[in-house]
């Protein structure tokens, strides 16, 4: 039986994680749209940038410490926001929010989670973060965005890539849906899945907890199905993102930024932290890999916005290298739901260890002290993307 301290990387939860979690969930989190081709090359291109090493540097006293749009975090990471992170492992957002209160880094609750807005605050004592979709269902909006205020969020992390969705093969092909249907494929599936199928038999947790009961017309997963197909908004813009601010009234940041025409047009709008993201490859196949899109975009906003990425970060080495690109602070999300289905809390705090013993003896061996330090003087080939 494997136990948190015989995991050495993010690739043995992984492992651990496909043999544990049901297959349409595993795959859910583990594939992208189309092809694959970019949400592979997300992680591919971290290879590509390689570290100098420097030696005989008093690297005695090091710190990863940094902070987010003001808020002091124990690393320069958060985990990002994950749909259906509950069917990972049951409450499973409340394990990793639990997780990552006591790391102490920021925590995202995805609009499209199975623990609700109110099991979040109810279960933790430090303030999280709450994603936003664009919905035609305003009003609906509006209350989720009160929730998160009730609930003291301290910032609401808007998704600005999702107004159509990317064809998911393996999502077609498994019938994805949440909980699964009793077919017998999915019957077949879960008898090899005890774990999983007796935590989640301890929890009434097992829909979208945001969404039933709250938006009008909701009450069941045959009405939720057909409501969530029409309501992401293909008409959203930059003027949508005007209301949202004025509305929610505190820090907001922007997620699905890939262009740095956009990245100019987010500085524009008053939001206080973009995030370079292709939704983890989950979209638009044939776009390039949120890593070598950083640099661009950071150059193109300075230090008038802060910048932010995620998509394909596998290791501590991963964060360094777009810290040292120009990203503020980072979002895991599949290292996350790995680490959680395999081992639920312990094995996402776990993760967050490994993240971080990863970065600090990085930054060592580069002969750096401070995370604040880092630019791309660190690397062997700064300019590999640009």
């Amino acid at each position: 039986m494997s136990t948190p301290a015989k995991i050495t990387c993010v690739e043995d939860f992984r492992q651990l994680a496909e043999r544990r979690v049901p297959r349409m969930f595993y795959d859910y989190a583990d594939s992208g749209s189309w092809t694959e081709s970019t949400y592979r090359a997300n992680e591919a291109d971290f290879h590509k940038i390689k570290f100098r090493q420097r030696v005989a540097v008093d690297i005695s006293k090091r710190s990863l410490r940094s902070s987010m749009i003001g808020i002091d975090v124990a690393m320069p990471v958060a985990i990002a926001p994950t749909g259906l992170t509950g069917m990972q492992h049951a409450d499973g957002e409340i394990l990793g929010a639990k997780a990552a209160e006591r790391f102490g880094i920021p925590f995202t609750l995805s609009t499209m989670s199975i623990c609700s807005i109110e099991d979040i605050a109810k279960h933790t004592s430090q303030p999280f973060w709450f994603q936003l979709y664009v919905m035609r269902d305003r009003d609906f909006m509006e209350r989720l965005i009160d929730r998160a205020k009730a609930a003291n969020c301290s910032a609401l992390v808007l998704t600005l890539d999702l107004q159509v969705l990317g064809q998911r093969h393996k999502d077609i092909k498994n019938g994805l849906s949440t909980p699964p249907k009793p077919t017998l494929a999915n019957l077949i599936n879960l008898a090899t899945k005890p774990r999983w199928c007796m935590n989640m038999l301890g929890t009434k947790r097992r829909s979208f907890g945001n969404i039933v009961g709250h938006a009008k017309g909701v009450s069941d997963l045959s009405s939720l199905s057909s409501w969530t197909a029409e309501q992401f908004d293909p008409a959203l813009c930059w003027a949508d993102i005007e209301w949202i601010k004025k509305r929610w009234g505190g820090k907001l940041v922007l997620k699905g930024i890939m262009d740095a025409q956009d990245a100019r047009l987010a500085v524009e709008s008053g939001a206080d932290a973009l995030i370079v993201s292709n939704h983890g490859g989950r979209q638009l196949d044939g776009a390039p890999s949120s890593i070598s899109a950083l640099p661009g975009i950071a150059q193109a906003v300075g230090k008038e916005i802060e910048v932010w990425m995620d998509g394909g970060i596998r290791s501590g080495q991963d964060v360094i290298r777009a810290v040292a690109l120009g990203a503020k602070g980072t979002m895991v999300g599949r290292a996350f739901l790995y680490s959680l289905g395999a081992m639920g809390e312990a094995g996402v705090y776990r993760c967050l260890q490994m993240l971080a013993n990863e970065m600090d003896v990085t930054m060592g061996f580069c002969g750096r002290t401070d995370i604040h330090d880092l630019d791309r003087s660190i690397l062997l080939n700064p300019d590999v993307f640009d």
